[in-house]
């Protein structure tokens, strides 16, 4: 059955992705943004080809981007916009150890409802829209299904950002709690390690901004997920500045 909000978000996220590739075989310039945040050409050059793409497929559909997105974000945003981060994990791109992804994520009523997490430099991509349609490509071969795990009785396996593996906060968080193995993973590919059932836990304390989420959320949540906020609310959308104040996504089970 064809699924064309799904089929153009693919589309688009491959062809960001080849953008950014473009740019990352040959040197490039990094500049700073007012937050102090780094920004290459791939992050520019992305955006504006998958911007194109979503708008003209479907012009109704209003696209939020980080990188044009207002200072603040949007106060009131619509009931349905896309989020969309055409580099994540610039920083992993700067340091060219291919961890980085071009995220698309559509949210409704507050909610991420389809999600495309594309590794271009990993060769993989993570696609969902809907529960039980989370599906994994590797390599250019064709889409697989994917599903979350419930974690082992003897302790779960966490997956963390890379910046993150010497967190005091994260050491305090996991003392006495039963951790098999803590693994690293930039950007939001971490999302789709939990959604092809290969982690079961990844927390994150620091702030993040909606589009850091909201693809790898949907692909995860139809994968048999979850993602919650620090306080123990279902992570949702269409916040008044964009702006996520950390979250625990969970593979099958949650237990903590």
């Amino acid at each position: 059955m064809s699924d064309k909000l799904l089929d153009i978000a693919i589309r688009a996220a491959e062809a960001g992705g080849e953008a950014v590739m473009r740019v990352y075989a040959d040197t490039f310039e990094v500049r700073e943004k007012d937050d102090k945040t780094p920004v290459t050409e791939a992050d520019l050059a992305s955006e504006r080809i998958i911007v194109a793409l979503l708008r003209a497929a479907f012009p109704e559909i209003p696209v939020v981007s980080e990188e044009t997105a207002p200072e603040g974000g949007f106060a009131s945003p619509a009931s349905r916009f896309w989020l969309v981060d055409p580099l994540d994990g610039t920083r992993e791109f700067i340091r060219r150890n291919d961890e980085f992804a071009v995220l698309i994520g559509l949210v409704e009523h507050g909610r991420p409802v389809l999600g495309v997490v594309h590794g271009p430099a990993v060769g993989v991509t993570y696609a969902a829209h809907g529960p039980g349609t989370a599906r994994r490509r590797r390599a250019g071969g064709g889409f697989e299904p994917i599903r979350a795990r419930t974690p082992a009785p003897e302790g779960v396996v966490v997956i963390h950002s890379r910046s993150h593996e010497n967190s005091r906060r994260l050491g305090e968080y996991f003392a006495g709690r039963p951790v098999l193995e803590r693994q690293v993973c930039g950007s939001a590919l971490k999302f789709g390690v939990l959604a092809a059932g290969e982690a079961d836990f990844y927390p994150r304390f620091g702030t993040t901004m909606e589009w850091d989420t909201a693809a790898g959320q949907a692909v995860l949540e139809a994968a048999g997920g979850s993602v919650w906020t620090l306080s123990g609310d279902r992570l949702g959308y269409g916040k008044p500045g964009l702006r996520n104040d950390g979250f625990l996504a969970w593979g099958a089970k949650r237990l903590w």
